[in-house]
């Protein structure tokens, strides 16, 4: 069965989560911050991701808002920048309004093109999603937009990967779902979706069950391939 359905993660996958703490490190009198954001940057992102697991296998679920900022609150104490409040206040506001990456507007537009029916399905609660879509200018481009917080559990949890049947009205097989994280991909993979890994950095495969139907290294070949599947 072809594939007439592209779901594509948000986080990472069509925004970049660095491009806050970029931003900032190009801001005047932020020097210090300059020299770190990297790192922080990268530890901010692996506690986001390790909190949502943590609580969605101890069944205390917070939305991806929380998440995230507990996951910024650690990486600045660790970077020992946490007695900053107006920093941490100006990477959260910037959170809402990252930016997608360069090929995104126009990898979605071939997609609508072509007739493919198109959507997010992410961990970031509603709201987020909206504000980062809206500033992106990609909202004309999907048809759908799925939240975790419809479920109560972060990904990769089968209820989450529900979602896009019951949205769509489709089975799994006619489902390409795109990643840059490759557990989501893999786990995505054994849910019985046709999968991409966004394998930007260069990244080994995750040792799990399920591994990424295909991997690529940005998003301008989905098209290409979405048409070939």
């Amino acid at each position: 069965m072809a594939v007439d359905v592209c779901i594509f993660d948000a986080y990472g996958t069509l925004f970049d989560v660095g491009a806050a703490a970029r931003q900032v490190a190009d801001e005047p009198g932020r020097e210090d911050f300059a020299a770190v954001w990297q790192a922080l940057a990268e530890t901010w992102r692996q506690k986001q991701l390790a909190y949502s697991w943590l609580r969605a296998v101890a069944n205390a679920h917070a939305n991806f808002w929380q998440v995230t900022q507990d996951g910024l609150d650690f990486a600045l104490e660790a970077h020992s920048m946490d007695g900053d409040l107006e920093l941490r206040e100006r990477l959260l506001a910037l959170y809402w309004e990252l930016a997608a990456y360069p090929e995104v507007p126009s990898m979605l537009a071939q997609l609508k093109a072509a007739g493919f029916k198109t959507g997010i399905l992410s961990n970031g609660s509603p709201d987020m999603l909206s504000g980062a879509v809206d500033s992106a200018g990609i909202g004309e481009f999907l048809d759908d937009v799925l939240s975790v917080e419809d479920v109560g559990v972060f990904k990769p949890d089968a209820r989450v990967y529900d979602l896009v049947g019951k949205a769509f009205s489709t089975s799994s097989e006619r489902v390409l779902f795109v990643s840059s994280n490759g557990w989501d991909a893999g786990a995505a993979t054994g849910y019985g979706f046709q999968t991409v890994w966004v394998n930007r950095r260069g990244e080994p495969v995750d040792r799990l069950p399920w591994k990424p139907s295909n991997t690529l290294t940005d998003l301008s070949g989905i098209p290409d391939l979405a048409g070939k599947l």
